[in-house]
């Protein structure tokens, strides 16, 4: 008896019992039975249950594989959401900078109409007293001449899309210039900051084409960059960078 527990012994050294436990050893024996039997003394079918059976699948092991599993699902379920978190982070920060954005463009007075000034002083006040951080645009016009009407209309767009930039309007005849305003100059764009007169356009209705609309007078202020960035621009350019990403 000490005798073959010591030649199982040695065997389970030598690797070729590698089962231990009441398992182990049932295992052992029928893979033993397998390959000591004679092969044609089995039916196929029974041949390839003793061999299922020879190498069963511990349920350690489906446990152990079903653990990994739920570990990498659990690591990529993670990675998925870190990643969500960082794209909500930087939602938010561009949220904020939107907000700055909106803060600097909102400094200062807000306008959104377009003035009517009734005589020189009131126009010589409205360029002496404003803040010196506020553009003012003046159409000098007179009615019936040509362009001053759409010129008029665009400047009333220009004024809601610009609420920071102070328009204004003010008939040729009431400056107390009128001798300076003909009919040929007109109409006629001025362009103040701080008390200062920074730009100056005669007969501008002939910068643009026969019949001309806000846009075409938005672009050519912004040529000369005349006009800020209003806050639908910003907003517009950060989601364009949201898009390309």
């Amino acid at each position: 008896m000490e005798g073959a527990k010591r030649q199982s012994l040695e065997e389970d050294t030598e690797g070729q019992a590698t089962h231990t436990g009441p398992k182990g050893v049932i295992n052992d024996w029928r893979k033993f039975k397998l390959e000591s039997e004679d092969s044609n003394s089995f039916p196929p079918s029974k041949k390839e249950i003793l061999r299922q059976m020879s190498s069963p699948q511990s349920r350690d092991d489906k446990d152990s594989k079903e653990r990994f599993s739920r570990k990498m699902s659990i690591q990529e379920y993670e990675l998925i959401h870190r990643e969500k978190e960082d794209e909500s982070c930087l939602r938010k920060y561009r949220r904020q900078c939107m907000q700055d954005m909106h803060q600097k463009l909102s400094f200062g007075p807000r306008y959104g109409f377009v003035y009517e000034l009734e005589s020189g002083e009131q126009f010589l006040e409205t360029i002496e007293k404003e803040q010196k951080i506020i553009t003012i645009i003046v159409h000098i016009y007179e009615d019936g001449i040509k362009g001053c009407d759409a010129l008029n209309s665009s400047l009333i767009c220009l004024a809601a899309e610009y609420p920071t930039v102070k328009f204004c309007k003010i008939k040729a005849c009431n400056t107390g210039a009128g001798d300076r305003f003909s009919s040929d100059v007109l109409p006629t764009l001025l362009v103040y900051k701080g008390g200062e007169l920074i730009s100056n356009f005669i007969s501008v209705a002939e910068q643009f084409a026969e019949e001309f609309f806000t846009g075409d007078v938005e672009s050519f202020l912004n040529e000369y960059g005349l006009l800020p960035e209003t806050e639908m621009h910003v907003l517009e350019q950060s989601n364009m960078e949201e898009d390309m990403e």
